[in-house]
């Protein structure tokens, strides 16, 4: 039998979810979500109304599966451009659901209205199937959802609308249980769109008995006329250079094609006549435009066998740090072979820009402060895995970095290389599941004293000296054996 001190915390648990449900009311729900290959765009508009004084948070619920797959998540205000403050609460294993609290740009009084929009980006949500398929056939992927969006409010009115590059849409589920809040068909497609709702007078969906009794998972069958593109692994090495002025790139990358793998042999005839005609298998990567930084130069391509001369590069003017220029370079290359479903491919990617486009001083403080990138997207790609390594200019001290979101692991090390005395800081970060709203720079600063500015020329010079040095004494010793004795003069 419970004590009643371990039931009295259960019971304000519950009074505190009550009252949080009580606290807002949702006069309608729509959420659409944009369908593609190892990335899903989902957009959810909360159309919310206070029912009490004072509040300055509004609580979102996600379903744990969605958690789990969810990489990106951003609210705002419907109209605006600036991204409300967000904040998750602990995880708790006991419930199947996240909740994230928005702090609303103003505090709210009763009846007031408010639209939120809640942007999320799901990575490796979309499965092939069939698992396989032949060279010349159709590429078909399935997705997978809550029929009802997860909230802890009731809500007036709810719609879902899952929307497909093209209008060939294999099947797709026909809820059940629904009588309760509709008289229509739950479910109907037009065009590429498939439409779940409206659904009216939802209760708060958080609870138990919601769950088993309505929610249920609705799933998606759709052609899909593209590669289903994943980066496994990203090793992205960025050095800076004081006497080089020079920031250099290298991006080892692991490029994996996760569509369906490939049923039977590959043939190279099939592939030749569908490149001729240009009816290319939609699981089938025969090239790949990279977009790369402006100003760069000394640019290079090769893979695990050497360099690859297919590619070509267009680079573009460079863009001074103090401008927001909109140019980017275009890498053009194609692989040694064609990517399909289950292949991958390795290759390293490296150029050099100007040191002066990324880095300012502040004289002030002393510190150099330079801009990173955290990583080149690949359009309608997930990165699985990054690896980003910093290496600082020898010397350097008072190591920092600020980055737009967290990692998921960082320290800081040293590394030597040639001509080096004490070794090179460095600082390495590992992130997951990143997607192109992932990428943005981060900024590392750091001190470099004078005194450190000379050790390179000094290693230089000591190197040079001492080479010198025993080519002199090397000169001068005689290692012979046996040394013909002088004659003396008669």
């Amino acid at each position: 039998m419970p004590k009643p001190w371990q039931i009295f915390p259960l019971f304000l648990l519950a009074a505190s979810a009550l009252a949080s449900s009580q606290s807002f009311g949702n006069t309608a729900i729509v959420r659409t979500i944009e369908l593609g290959g190892s990335v899903v765009h989902i957009t959810t508009t909360y159309a919310i109304k206070s029912q009490e004084d004072g509040l300055t948070t509004y609580t979102v619920a996600l379903g744990r599966e969605e958690k789990e797959k969810t990489s990106w998540l951003e609210a705002k205000v419907k109209g605006q451009k600036t991204a409300l403050q967000v904040k998750e609460h602990p995880f708790d294993a006991d419930r199947k659901y996240y909740l994230v609290d928005i702090v609303l740009p103003k505090t709210l009084s009763i009846n007031n209205t408010l639209n939120l929009v809640v942007e999320t980006v799901q990575t490796h949500a979309s499965q092939p199937w069939p698992a396989t398929a032949g060279q010349n056939e159709d590429q078909t992927l399935r997705y997978s959802t809550d029929l009802f969006v997860v909230s802890p409010y009731a809500t007036s009115v709810q719609r879902t609308k899952i929307k497909s590059l093209t209008p060939r849409v294999v099947s797709f589920t026909t809820p059940k249980n629904t009588d309760s809040f509709t008289k229509d068909a739950p479910a109907s497609k037009a065009g590429a769109t498939v439409t779940y709702g409206p659904f009216n007078d939802i209760p708060p969906s958080i609870s138990q008995s919601f769950a088993e009794n309505y929610q249920e998972r609705v799933t998606v069958h759709y052609h899909h006329d593209q590669p289903v593109l994943e980066v496994v692994k990203l090793k992205r090495a960025v050095e800076i250079s004081h006497w080089g002025a020079n920031l250099n790139t290298e991006d080892n990358i692991v490029l994996h094609n996760a569509g369906p793998k490939l049923k039977g042999h590959f043939s190279r005839l099939d592939h030749q006549m569908q490149a001729f005609y240009k009816r290319p298998a939609p699981h089938v990567l025969p090239a790949l435009n990279l977009h790369l930084p402006s100003g760069i130069r000394n640019a290079y391509y090769y893979d695990t066998i050497g360099n690859v001369s297919t590619s070509k590069l267009r680079t573009a003017p460079s863009v001074p740090k103090n401008r927001q220029g909109t140019q980017y370079s275009v890498l053009e290359f194609k692989p040694r072979y064609p990517i399909l479903g289950g292949w991958n491919y390795s290759f390293t990617l490296g150029w050099d820009t100007p040191l002066e486009d990324s880095a300012s001083y502040d004289k002030a403080t002393g510190r150099y402060i330079v801009e990173v990138p955290i990583m080149n997207p690949i359009l309608g790609a997930v990165v699985s895995e990054e690896e980003l390594t910093v290496i600082f200019p020898e010397g350097a001290t008072d190591v920092d970095f600020m980055a737009p979101f967290p990692a998921v692991s960082s320290w800081l090390g040293t590394h030597t290389t040639y001509l080096d005395t004490t070794g090179r800081p460095i600082l390495t970060l590992n992130y997951k599941d990143l997607v192109v709203k992932h990428a943005e720079s981060i900024f590392v600063s750091y001190k470099v004293s004078w005194s450190a500015h000379l050790k390179k020329p000094f290693a230089v010079g000591t190197a040079f000296l001492s080479l010198f040095t025993l080519g002199m004494i090397a000169r001068r010793v005689n290692l012979t054996l046996h040394q013909k004795r002088k004659q003396s003069e008669k």
